[in-house]
């Protein structure tokens, strides 16, 4: 364990406390992976690109991925997706957000997690995000978020400066 970590127990439950390493959190046994950090990456000739080692375990062998809010793009692990579409379908015809349904389901695919953790982001949202050859992946809570560098650059500095 390195200085930045920590393992608490609380209510009888061990808890992995992470400082800046990048780490997934672990949490209670009820209770799902937190994914945290920031990583930039290249893509390669063939438009795939390598997950942060830190992040693989707990996205498993298959994920989601789908458009996501500024022009980013979200990556699931198959269960949060799961539970995820599971709210969304109790809300049911009435209550839900239609815009938000289209936009985030038709825009879904599951794609594999290769042996050496690469993935393939299919062209049209790879298009979508502006993937080029320089990306950020960062967690985000429960979702890894896959950016253009550039974008996430100006995103970023808007954000420091609202909140520094």
């Amino acid at each position: 364990m390195d200085n930045f970590s920590s393992v608490v127990e609380s209510g009888g439950i061990e808890c992995l406390l992470v400082g800046n390493s990048g780490n997934p959190v672990k949490r209670g046994k009820n209770e799902r992976e937190m994914f945290i950090g920031e990583y930039t990456h290249t893509v390669d000739e063939k438009n795939r690109f390598s997950l942060p080692a830190k992040f693989r375990k707990e996205l498993g062998k298959r994920v989601v991925v789908t458009r996501g809010k500024d022009h980013c793009l979200f990556l699931y692990p198959t269960k949060t997706w799961v539970a995820i579409s599971e709210e969304v379908g109790k809300l049911g015809h009435v209550e839900s957000d239609h815009r938000y349904e289209r936009f985030t389901f038709s825009g879904a695919s599951e794609i594999e997690i290769d042996s050496i953790g690469r993935i393939l982001i299919p062209e049209f949202l790879r298009e979508f995000a502006e993937l080029k050859n320089l990306i950020v992946i960062t967690g985000v809570h429960d979702r890894v978020e896959i950016w253009n560098a550039s974008n996430w650059s100006s995103y970023r500095k808007r954000l420091e400066s609202e909140y520094a």
